[in-house]
């Protein structure tokens, strides 16, 4: 599966509250830190923005998880569209949405295109005690952990260690 347009931007929204020491946490709780994603985002940086971003945030966390129906980001799209524009001897579709929801907009026509290019490709890390999302962009469309480096070889250890303290000691 390639890579969505706006795949990172996607990601970085919905992997904004990771668990860090048993806590949840907000990376977009420091207004500065806020500030600088959403200008590296190709946001504009303003507390109207984010506060869209939040939204946004909270609605795909809970449309990826199973918890809502897609249905709850309807709303963030009102007053939103894609006008074509010729440019370079091709057609090319500008969206165009107002400048204070264009982040949050973005992030939603991200989870979209995931759905369509990839259905079930996004998706939670298979540790509950994680908050993070992940796009499986193996071949077989197994992957299971945020990364296998953190996730991944948590639960392979924690599973070893079950399989040890339950197997029958002979």
């Amino acid at each position: 599966m390639d890579m969505v347009a706006d795949e990172g931007l996607l990601l970085a929204v919905l992997n904004s509250t990771p668990v860090v020491d048993g806590v949840v946490t907000d990376s977009f709780a420091d207004a500065a830190e806020a500030r600088a994603w959403q200008v590296s985002a190709g946001g504009l940086g303003t507390s109207g923005e984010l506060e869209h971003v939040i939204e946004a945030r909270g609605l795909l966390q809970g449309v990826v998880r199973g918890e809502r129906p897609a249905a709850v980001l309807a709303p963030l799209l009102e007053g939103v569209a894609r006008v074509p524009e010729f440019r370079d001897n091709q057609v090319v579709w500008r969206l165009s949405a107002p400048p204070e929801r264009e982040l949050a907009v973005r992030a939603v026509l991200a989870w979209d295109e995931l759905q369509k290019a990839g259905p079930g490709r996004l998706r939670p890390c298979a540790n509950d005690e994680c908050r993070l999302f992940l796009v499986d962009h193996s071949k077989s469309g197994t992957a299971r952990w945020c990364s296998m480096a953190a996730c991944g070889n948590r639960m392979k250890a924690r599973r070893h260690y079950q399989r040890m303290v339950t197997a029958p000691h002979g």
